[in-house]
């Protein structure tokens, strides 16, 4: 009864404390002059009122607040001055944050605050020697011709087994379908296949039913991935760490989520574990999903016991999930919705994939090999182009060590939190021109139709420096067989009419830690007919 009386007590404290700062928002924001703020300065957080009217359009206002800065940077005052940031979409500030100074700039406590309990102390979150020792291993991994080899065919046989024959049924049908729902459940059976070497079949309704430990895992990892997404964009983080406190609603939720997946990752672990010992040394090299390979890179690390090297091996494979997760599928989603609403760009690609496989009629798009999808230069770049407008973690932030002054001049004090915005900077006309918010893949290329990559900085999408994303060669690998196989199958029209020129202006988004499209790619498909002319090169 103590406790309870307690807990009560503490409530109504907090709610207090809580309705005395709306008071002193409302006081202070409905006094407060009608001007323009200035783009130097500007409370991006702590305009509790302009962040909830701008919310559903939350990375168009930092974009336009941005563009209006000399430097394409701003500072930020957090909730109530309780904290300081800046926020920058500047190339030059991008390079000093992420490369030139980037022992300054950490991950630090707001990700493992938010993080911890979902990715421990995998390579996503963490900072310094640890993160240091697990980029070794994944980068020595991602390098080698073997991993390439085992994503892509892993890629394949996804797409010619599930998707495609997916896609088709829903096409005889008729039906409607949403196409990033169907994207979703692409990607993750895919990055659980290549993380783990298991298949949640979450693609295919009529096998997941039937398995409903798989199921279990993929709805809990879904749902703790959207509870951290919340955690991230609150503007009141004491509301989520209250939650956490009382284990109630979400959080509640939350924790019975990380007990699903711990206990799923760690049996997978053990059962590895013991298929290793029935085998013959000559035979390890058959497992090449990345645990298989972890489990054997880090042999010699020297854990004080089998549980540390568990929990290990746990959290660097749950963080690559969690990094494969939604991020493709987020890609593709987008990508689809601007080719719908720019068909000439469709019929562009679809020829270039003609000319490709006329060279080898025997092969389907799905079927191409890695140097293969390299020579699609206009898929390449249409992707590309997708991605500057729309990438899938659109903004991203560091906590600063110490005092700094970026290169630009802008000052960041100790303690700072550094946002830089991949959205903003693929929007900022000092960067793209004129036509920065039009899509236009052919930017992308030279004279002769190669395409030409872009400086890192100007183009952060699959972030920069010591950082930047190992698998980006394997994502674009990805992207452009599940694009190619689609595009090759099916005519692909969005209900709505997809993202026409005037709507690029206002894309429907969500406003969390992906650039989710709001209430999905609803689409009909239309299956092509392939005749002898078509092979002809347009």
């Amino acid at each position: 009864m103590v406790d309870f009386q307690a807990n009560v007590l503490s409530c109504l404290t907090i709610s207090l404390g809580f309705l005395s700062l709306i008071y002193f928002i409302f006081r202070k924001y409905s006094s407060a002059p009608n001007c323009a703020p200035s783009p130097q300065s500007y409370p991006l957080v702590g305009n509790i009122i302009g962040f909830l009217l701008n919310r559903h359009r939350f990375h168009d206002w930092v974009a336009e607040m941005l563009s209006c800065t000399p430097d394409l940077t701003l500072q930020v005052n957090g909730f109530l001055g309780l904290s300081h940031g800046i926020c920058t979409a500047n190339p030059v500030n991008l390079d000093h944050l992420l490369r030139s100074n980037f022992s300054n700039y950490v991950k630090g406590s707001r990700f493992h605050n938010v993080l911890q309990d979902l990715l421990g102390d995998g390579i996503f979150k963490v900072d310094g020697e640890l993160w240091s020792s697990q980029r070794k291993i994944a980068s020595h991994e991602f390098n080698t011709k073997s991993l390439k080899h085992f994503i892509s065919s892993t890629v394949q046989g996804q797409i010619s087994n599930r998707l495609i024959p997916y896609l088709s049924f829903a096409c005889d049908k008729e039906e409607v379908i949403d196409l990033q729902e169907v994207f979703r459940r692409f990607a993750f059976d895919n990055i659980c296949n290549v993380a783990f070497g298991v298949d949640p079949a979450w693609l295919d309704l009529n096998k997941v039913d039937h398995n409903s430990r798989n199921l279990s895992f993929v709805c809990a990892f879904d749902h703790a991935v959207e509870v951290s997404s919340d955690r991230f964009m609150s503007p009141l983080p004491a509301i989520w760490k209250m939650k956490r406190l009382l284990n109630i609603g979400s959080e509640k939720q939350y924790n019975e989520d990380i007990q699903v997946i711990n206990d799923y990752a760690m049996d997978i672990i053990r059962s590895k574990e013991k298929m290793r010992l029935n085998q013959e040394g000559n035979e390890l090299g058959q497992n090449q999903d990345l645990l298989s390979r972890f489990m054997d890179s880090v042999s010699n690390l020297g854990f004080h016991n089998q549980d540390e090297k568990r929990k290990f091996l746990r959290d660097i494979v749950i963080s690559f999930i969690l990094a494969g997760k939604d991020s493709t599928s987020t890609a593709l989603t987008w990508f689809f919705w601007l080719i719908s609403g720019h068909p000439q760009y469709e019929q562009l690609i679809y020829s270039e994939l003609l000319a490709t496989i006329a060279t080898s009629p025997e092969k389907a798009p799905e079927s191409l090999s890695y140097d293969e999808l390299k020579k699609l230069h206009f898929l390449h770049a249409a992707l590309s182009e997708s991605l500057r407008l729309f990438p899938p973690v659109p903004i991203n932030s560091r906590l600063t060590v110490s005092k700094d002054t970026l290169s630009t001049g802008t000052f960041v004090g100790k303690g700072w939190f550094a946002d830089y915005s991949a959205y903003a900077a693929g929007r900022m006309e000092r960067l793209w021109g004129p036509d920065c918010r039009e899509f236009r893949p052919e930017r992308w290329l030279d004279e002769d139709g190669v395409f030409q990559p872009c400086d890192q900085f100007k183009f952060p999408v699959f972030h920069c420096g010591p950082r930047m994303c190992l698998g980006k060669d394997m994502a674009y690998m990805q992207m452009k067989s599940v694009a190619a196989s689609v595009i090759y199958s099916f005519e692909v029209k969005a209900v709505d009419g997809g993202g026409l020129p005037e709507r690029i202006f206002h894309p429907p988004y969500t406003l969390s830690l992906l650039l989710k499209m709001s209430g999905g790619l609803p689409v009909k498909l239309k299956k092509r007919q392939l005749t002898t002319s078509s092979w002809t090169q347009k």
